[in-house]
């Protein structure tokens, strides 16, 4: 059966995989209220978890070192008893050549090299170029599900991943190209890096020294 994880855990959570957010914003990733969420952070920052800032025009929470060793001892403890056959695991294994060919992907729709520039930016005047991109955008999020499929059906935190994808690349597809690769919106490369670091996390493995 499926674990329901704990608010407080997906909270902290949530202001993990966004990085810097308001309370919106890490309310609604984490499925909380904005009083619940509130509440919750309010209480996270008294134990040094996370902190306030103010950045420009914005502001918003993120977490602090110990916060995110707190984050991970949860994630840690979640996982010991919910995934005992390690299925988030042997998913993250299959992810990574997922991800690599992602990145290509991506890479590909920011850069279209010509005889003079090997590092010239796309500007999508390319259909073929572009159609090729996106179909193999398209055979990722297919690849993928089954593999979060099985994550989920171990952790529910993880649902919703693959309907924010295909949501992104059919506004990709209609003529929409930051939601390809922008990451101030909800685009597929945000949604990929978001369930990346959340595989990783739920692992206990360190981005930099991911092989």
């Amino acid at each position: 059966m499926t674990r329901q994880s704990a608010t407080e855990l997906v909270v902290l959570h949530a202001v993990r995989l966004l990085g810097f957010a308001d309370i919106d914003s890490i309310a609604e990733r984490a499925g909380a209220s904005y009083a619940k969420t509130l509440g919750i952070l309010s209480k996270a920052a008294e134990a040094g978890w996370v902190q306030s800032i103010a950045f420009a025009d914005r502001k918003g929470w993120s977490l602090t070192d110990s916060g995110k060793a707190e984050n991970e001892r949860e994630l840690r403890e979640e996982r010991e008893t919910a995934d005992p056959e390690d299925v988030v695991a042997n998913a993250y294994s299959l992810f990574l050549p997922l991800n690599a060919r992602f990145l290509r992907a991506i890479t590909d729709w920011q850069i279209k090299p010509t005889v003079l520039d090997r590092f010239a930016p796309n500007d999508h005047s390319d259909q073929v170029w572009d159609g090729q991109v996106l179909q193999e955008l398209s055979t990722l999020g297919r690849e993928v599900a089954p593999l979060l499929a099985r994550v989920v059906s171990v952790l529910a935190r993880f649902e919703g991943y693959v309907e924010r994808y295909e949501s992104a690349l059919n506004r990709g597809k209609n003529g929409g190209h930051d939601w390809i690769d922008k990451t101030h919106i909800d685009s597929c490369h945000r949604v990929w890096f978001q369930l990346h670091e959340d595989l990783i996390a739920t692992l206990g493995i360190d981005r930099g020294q991911e092989a």
